[in-house]
């Protein structure tokens, strides 16, 4: 007897009520202990290949910039996921890693490393209506567009000069040859045809221009370099390559002058290139001699997570994640993440401020520096 009343007594409207009531609550009280859903930002990079030094650099940045961000409780309560892709300097693959990382949700996405990589991921990005902040991308055909892409960099046309100054007025050179790595020609072709224009414009002469895919035979394009004798040759190519040409071509000349664009100024450049690369003039988005708080605090933080100097992948990296952090912190309700970014007003950068202009570009200075005993000594 005393079963059946239970089961009648939890059959009426009254018990059965109460009891939804307690698993509801009890299911809220579970609802409320699970952790937050993550907050999830991308980021894309050649992690493999002649430009790991560039996307491993990036990643790196990117992923301190997380972890202190995680440290001081995330976003609004929620910890921050960084996704990490591999374009692995291939256009097909990068948009395949993009279509991924928008599977996955991503908020933004962090990257790519190279312009070429940009420019064949930034359509996917624009019908997503998901912002690409670009740590190194400098090609002047991004430039003035009213789309998702951002860089914390500026374009090739702004400070082109700089090196084009130098090389005329301090390092003497009239005559240059230009040699150009097609696997990134959005890039090098915004380089080489900014750095001709100046320097033809103070009276220089580009006497030839080379472009090279890194398969080819370095030593057959060291000879053709200086075939018309130049005083000068400047290489627009990653580090790797930069490296081992410049040693081909101190085999054949230790007199001619050689200098590079900044996509060739990591660590790997003297690594590599050890004696060979001993004067040469090298372009790059990081002051070295910087005693900035923020920027001595981010490379304490660096060496000591990763063991390695961050050079300007690692830097410009940094501030694009963080970029990505305080204007995904301040968006407002109903506000697109393109909106906020541009909405911020100044981000604050390890070294200089960031400050966008309505089309997503942001000025930044570039430095000079030589080789010397295997170190980047600053040009003043």
């Amino acid at each position: 007897m005393l079963r059946s009343a239970t089961i009648l007594e939890l059959r009426s409207p009254a018990v059965r009520l109460a009891v939804a009531a307690i698993l509801a609550a009890m299911l809220l009280g579970m609802l409320a202990c699970a952790p937050p859903e993550p907050l999830r930002i991308g980021f894309l990079g050649g992690l493999s290949g002649r430009v790991a030094d560039l996307g491993i650099g990036g990643r790196n940045g990117a992923t301190l910039a997380v972890e202190l961000r995680n440290q001081t409780g995330g976003i609004n309560g929620r910890p921050i996921e960084l996704i990490v892709e591999d374009d692995q300097q291939d256009a097909e693959v990068a948009r395949q890693a993009v279509a991924r990382l928008l599977a996955r949700k991503v908020e933004v996405v962090i990257g790519p490393m190279t312009s070429s990589m940009a420019v064949a991921v930034l359509p996917l990005l624009n019908d997503a209506a998901i912002p690409l902040i670009a740590p190194t991308v400098t090609t002047n055909a991004l430039t003035g567009l009213d789309d998702q892409f951002f860089r914390v960099v500026a374009p090739t046309a702004a400070h082109v000069a700089k090196s084009v100054e130098y090389h005329f007025r301090q390092n003497g050179l009239r005559r240059v040859v230009l040699v150009c790595d097609l696997r990134n020609k959005a890039y090098s072709d915004s380089w080489a045809n900014d750095f001709r224009k100046s320097f033809e414009r103070m009276g220089g002469q580009v006497v030839d221009q080379f472009g090279f895919d890194s398969g080819e035979a370095l030593s057959t394009l060291a000879s053709s370099i200086l075939a018309s004798m130049p005083d000068g040759v400047l290489i627009i190519a990653n580090s790797v390559d930069t490296a081992l040409l410049v040693q081909q071509i101190r085999m054949r000349d230790g007199a001619v002058r050689i200098g590079t664009a900044e996509w060739a100024a990591t660590e790997r450049l003297t690594e590599l290139g050890g004696r060979a690369v001993e004067g040469l003039v090298v372009a790059q988005y990081v002051d070295r001699e910087s005693a900035a708080p923020a920027y001595l605090a981010f490379l304490k933080a660096y060496r000591q997570r990763f063991s390695h100097e961050p050079g300007f992948p690692g830097l410009t990296a940094f501030d694009a994640t963080n970029v990505a952090l305080d204007a995904l912190a301040a968006r407002a309700s109903g506000q697109t993440l393109k909106q906020a970014l541009l909405a911020h007003g100044e981000f604050a950068g390890a070294q200089s401020p960031i400050r966008f202009d309505a089309n997503g570009d942001a000025p930044r200075g570039t430095f000079l520096s030589v080789v010397r005993n295997g170190q980047f000594e600053p040009l003043h």
